[in-house]
């Protein structure tokens, strides 16, 4: 691999049997199913959830990805991991092909060792990261593939790149594992993200999740000489038309509860997609965002924020 040689923090916990330890507490999660905050308390060995998916891993795709932001793409490429389906409804979801139509992907579940050999293969073809894209409702079947493929020498960091509707002990069974953490922060106000993702209490549940983040990894980043990020914490923020998303408010409590020094990817990609598009139950969200919207939420970002890592993608 180019680069000096990097060993990601599961490589310790691998090495003294920890990681397996870590994967078994996760797998029992799925027999009274608590493994994202919907709490669906169902046996996923035997029938399906909210998210519609096993005990088994499901896997939309994968490859090198060179549109993620310049510290995770890097010059060779995130090594993506696109889970299928999701534990949340956007009705604006850009990717609603993989997380929203679970009869797609019904009766192509993977093995552990199939997914260790993705992580391998990815690291193979010379990825910076391992970026599990939606991961939240499919954590035991990654780290349990992670056990495998560390004993048969993944040493990349992952990248836990979540709509930020996380499970907090879930999260703490991560520390250690995962290196670089890349959530979500949708919504500030729970009726929003009640009526635009289908549940009630995403603001208190993703700012959970981002307190533990920032607990694990702090607002230092560690980058490689060739300037790929090899741990650290970065939000994602996509503008919403109308303030739906809440920017400002997000922005005033990260500063406030974690650091003004945590960097924020501010996005302007929102188009219509999904119900937004087949349905007319959305009208607010049935255009772009306008010029003034975004310069609004940079202006928040300067405001709120210090530092020079941030990314803003207008």
């Amino acid at each position: 691999m180019p680069g000096r040689p990097f060993r990601a923090s599961y490589v310790r916990l691998a090495r003294s049997g920890e990681l397996g330890e870590r994967a078994r507490a996760l797998d029992a999660l799925l027999s009274d199913c608590m493994v994202c905050p919907r709490e669906c308390r169902v046996d996923r060995r035997v029938e399906l959830g909210t998210c519609a998916t096993g005990a088994a891993a499901l896997v939309a795709s994968y490859n090198l990805h060179f549109g993620e932001e310049p510290v995770i793409s890097g010059r060779r490429g995130s090594g993506t991991v696109f889970l299928a389906n999701c534990n949340l409804r956007c009705a604006f979801c850009q990717n609603h092909d993989i997380s929203q139509r679970p009869a797609d992907f019904a009766g192509h579940e993977i093995s552990d060792e199939t997914l260790a050999a993705v992580f391998l293969d990815l690291q193979d073809r010379g990825a910076h990261n391992l970026n599990w894209v939606s991961p939240s409702h499919q954590v035991p079947q990654l780290v349990r593939a992670l056990v495998i493929a560390a004993g048969r020498g993944l040493v990349i960091p992952i990248v836990y790149n979540s709509n930020g509707y996380d499970s907090v002990p879930v999260l703490r069974l991560l520390n250690g594992a995962v290196d670089i953490y890349m959530p979500d922060l949708k919504f500030a106000d729970p009726a929003a993200g009640c009526r635009l993702s289908g549940i009630e209490d995403y603001p208190a549940r993703a700012r959970a999740a981002l307190l533990e983040m920032h607990r694990q990894v702090g607002d230092d980043w560690l980058l490689a000489p060739d300037g790929a990020l090899e741990r650290g914490l970065l939000i994602r923020m996509l503008v919403l038309p109308e303030g739906l998303a809440g920017i400002e408010e997000s922005l005033a409590w990260v500063a406030r509860e974690l650091s003004p020094r945590v960097a924020i990817s501010l996005l302007a990609q929102y188009h219509p997609a999904h119900r937004v598009r087949s349905t007319r139950d959305f009208p607010e969200l049935e255009r772009r965002i306008s010029e003034q919207e975004w310069r609004a939420a940079v202006a928040a970002l300067e405001r709120h924020m210090a530092g020079d890592r941030h990314h803003v993608q207008g």
